[in-house]
């Protein structure tokens, strides 16, 4: 999963960024609201966190121009003001889901995880695949009942995996979710990645789909 942060307070931002990437999401920060609406517009994030009082462009301005551009990535937006009406703008700007600071970082990453699971059309919890289970309130997999242990590379592949299981995730669009912006990510640094996982929970749970990517399978 990768998740543009937009916080022009810098400790705040670190905190979060620092939160996130423990749980193994990419994070990229923008640090204004000119910034954000450039990322949000042409990089593939799974969500974004937003700020409302924003130097350069205002919160709801870069949230407003993501909508009109066709961006639906879902948005939690972060605000001091606990205000109905800031509520209601928001919401008819396009957010998905508020949190009021202060807060807690476990909320910040309870609130992404539910949004991205709901983006990617999955109600329940727990996604299951054959004999594999991703917990996506708890950030857990499990294989056969099991804890499944996994890098941060190969949570995110995997994850991005699970979230569109039987369907095929485009070689590029699963590079782009596994390494941040200044990444330094390749095609065949994401085989490896991807051969790594595949040893971990069978081969023949991951298909390639020779010129496009990859897709989760149950095995037969």
């Amino acid at each position: 999963m990768r998740v543009l942060l937009v916080e022009d307070d810098p400790a705040l931002a670190e905190e979060i960024a620092h939160a996130l990437r423990a749980e193994h999401f990419a994070v990229d920060i923008a640090g204004n609201g000119i910034d954000a609406l450039h990322l949000g517009d042409t990089e593939p994030y799974d969500a974004a966190v937003l700020d409302l009082g924003l130097p350069g462009l205002p919160g709801l301005s870069v949230l407003s121009g993501w909508r009109e551009n066709g961006r639906a990535l879902p948005v939690l937006i972060l605000t001091a003001r606990d205000g109905w009406s800031d509520k209601v703008a928001g919401f008819k700007a396009g957010a998905d889901d508020f949190l009021v600071k202060p807060f807690r970082t476990e909320e910040v990453i309870l609130r992404l995880r539910a949004l991205v699971r709901r983006s990617a059309g999955h109600a329940a919890p727990r996604i299951t695949c054959g004999p594999l289970t991703f917990d996506t309130q708890l950030g857990h997999f499990e294989l056969d009942g099991l804890p499944l242990k996994l890098t941060a590379f190969e949570w995110r592949v995997l994850s991005a995996l699970i979230l569109r299981k039987n369907k095929v995730v485009d070689r590029g669009e699963l590079l782009e979710r596994v390494y941040e912006y200044d990444g330094a990510g390749d095609s065949n640094s994401l085989e490896v990645i991807v051969g790594r996982v595949r040893r971990k929970i069978g081969a023949a749970m991951i298909e390639t789909v020779r010129g496009r990517g990859y897709s989760l399978i149950e095995p037969a």
